[in-house]
């Protein structure tokens, strides 16, 4: 990946092309509604608002390489790091939140250095660390909540994540990347339009009340279509690969944000943060793209990049 790349790239440019396409014209129609309808669509108008910085950054660390994307993603891991510690209250232990700040750096060295090895072997070396550091400090109160939360927030928001870094050192990064990017943005659209247009049983009362059977399924059935649509900028899946990566993210992705609600709702907040307008904090923007990505990178790196 490099912007000379990019530029003679065709998938890099149908994405980029659908991605503009599908932002005008949302923004065409949202602007009709919210003349219409004012504030009926306001919080939709907010969320299209915050589309319009996420897309273009995106786009712009994929034109400008891997290096960029890898740094990008690894600083947006931070972040989602940092809010998960605020809301659950880890911050208040530096030591911990500071050692998982730096593992999650090194997921982004891994990454960068393209060792995969490395990348696999981090969590049989950050855990112990992590479980060491009460032990060093001579602490016993209250250290096992804050360790294991330490341990998850590596494993969720670090690692789990670094899968999309490592995406990007693959021979169809523009394609992988590209795809999961848009497949997981409109699984997340499709289940709250057809929620809102069909929705009447909740899908977990307890957890999120207001998603529901109706929008899983919507999404669920764009998820399957999606790779069929856009099979031309992967033309080495097979039929089953297209049904296995809808699934992925039809399914994950919808896993992904409910697991994010639990957390939230067991910590009493509504949104993680407030950084981008419309959507919240960056971890409310990244929960199903983090279920998704080790399922997805797993999936086609071993049926289409070492030979399994």
């Amino acid at each position: 990946m490099s912007p000379t790349l990019a530029l003679h790239s065709p998938n890099f440019l149908f994405y980029s092309a659908l991605l503009a396409g599908i932002l005008f014209s949302a923004g065409v129609v949202l602007a009709g509604l919210r003349a219409l309808l004012r504030e009926r669509v306001e919080h939709a108008w907010k969320a299209y608002c915050g589309w319009l910085v996420i897309v273009p950054l995106l786009a712009l660390g994929f034109f400008l390489g891997r290096e960029a994307i890898i740094a990008l993603l690894t600083a947006i891991a931070i972040l989602g790091f940092l809010e998960f510690a605020r809301a659950t209250e880890l911050h208040v232990d530096r030591w911990l939140s500071a050692t998982v700040t730096l593992a999650i750096v090194a997921v982004g060295i891994a990454c960068m250095t393209r060792s995969l090895a490395a990348f696999l072997m981090l969590p049989a070396f950050v855990t112990p660390a992590l479980l060491a550091i009460p032990v060093v400090r001579n602490r016993g109160d209250g250290q096992l909540r804050l360790v294991l939360l330490a341990v998850f927030g590596f494993h969720y928001f670090g690692w789990m994540l670094g899968h999309v870094m490592m995406l990007a050192n693959s021979p169809h990064a523009y394609a992988y990347l590209g795809y999961l990017l848009l497949a997981v943005g409109l699984n997340d659209v499709s289940a709250y339009i057809s929620g809102k247009l069909f929705g009447r049983h909740p899908l977990r009362s307890n957890i999120s009340p207001k998603k529901t059977w109706e929008g899983a399924l919507g999404a669920l059935a764009v998820s399957l279509a999606l790779p069929w649509l856009l099979r031309p900028t992967m033309p080495h899946f097979e039929p089953m690969d297209c049904i296995v990566v809808g699934l992925i993210v039809g399914i994950g992705g919808q896993m992904g944000d409910l697991v994010v609600s639990v957390i939230k709702r067991d910590v009493g907040v509504k949104d993680m943060g407030a950084l981008i307008p419309g959507h919240g904090g960056v971890l409310d923007r990244i929960d199903s793209l983090i279920y998704v990505a080790p399922l997805f990178f797993h999936y086609v790196h071993f049926f289409h990049e070492q030979g399994g």
